[in-house]
């Protein structure tokens, strides 16, 4: 059986980290019997992060190279009725969320003083105090890092959230009326999209980019109905 690696749950969603709960999601959408080992170390991965995955002998790293290889582990039904242009969206869509508003929303979350205390619970605080702040500090020094280095820490406050703005505006006219990103029928993005708006819309942190995302009933709309068919049921 597969086992997956993640973060513990937190605010009423599957997990706090998008990437962990788009690979949850992705198992339950393609039916695929898994048991989740919640609490796992970042530094005990192979890569350091989390999610990975153990299927057998085999240990994967990764939330896109594990997509990749449950894909071609197990089948491919939830993408295969797409289109070559189709999957060309799906995946520049996915980009928009994993490689642009993931960065707006790690820097809301980290570096915004008011919420860095409930980010800092959640992720930390089953350490002891004095430990938790030592380790929680040397991860948002190394967040604070990345941001720069990446670019969207080089920004204001308000330009950091304008660019986030901007892409949760694009996918909610994106979304439209359609009950998921592809159309009628749920794909293999929607495991992303879901993870991704969730992880903004859903806890209990008060940001720019919560409020505006809140502003879009569509992207709420959409959560809930992802929501209640594959953790509700």
């Amino acid at each position: 059986m597969i086992k997956l690696y993640q973060f513990k749950p937190a605010w009423g969603l599957p997990n706090p980290s998008p990437f962990c709960m788009k690979i949850e999601t992705y198992l339950r959408m393609a039916g695929l019997s898994y048991e989740v080992i919640n609490g796992a170390v970042p530094f005990k991965a192979p890569k350091k992060k989390l999610p990975y995955i153990e299927d057998g002998t085999q240990v994967v790293a990764d939330s896109g190279f594990i997509f990749k290889y449950l894909k071609q582990t197990y089948g491919d039904k939830l993408d295969e009725n797409l289109s070559a242009g189709e999957k060309a969206s799906a995946h520049a869509l996915s980009r928009l969320f994993e490689e642009n508003l993931y960065w707006v929303a790690l820097y809301s979350r980290w570096l915004e003083e008011s919420i860095y205390l409930e980010t800092k619970r959640v992720f930390f605080g089953a350490i002891p105090p004095i430990l938790r702040e030592l380790v929680a500090g040397r991860v948002r020094k190394g967040i604070r890092k990345a941001l720069y280095a990446q670019g969207t820490g080089r920004h204001s406050r308000d330009e950091i959230y304008d660019i986030g703005k901007a892409d949760l505006t694009a996918v909610s006219v994106w979304l439209g009326e359609r009950p998921f990103f592809m159309g009628a029928t749920p794909t293999s993005v929607d495991a992303i999209a879901y993870s991704f708006l969730g992880n903004i819309l859903v806890p209990p942190l008060k940001s720019p980019l919560k409020a505006h995302g809140m502003s879009l009933p569509n992207l709420s709309t959409y959560c809930e109905r992802m929501k209640n068919k594959y953790y509700e049921t």
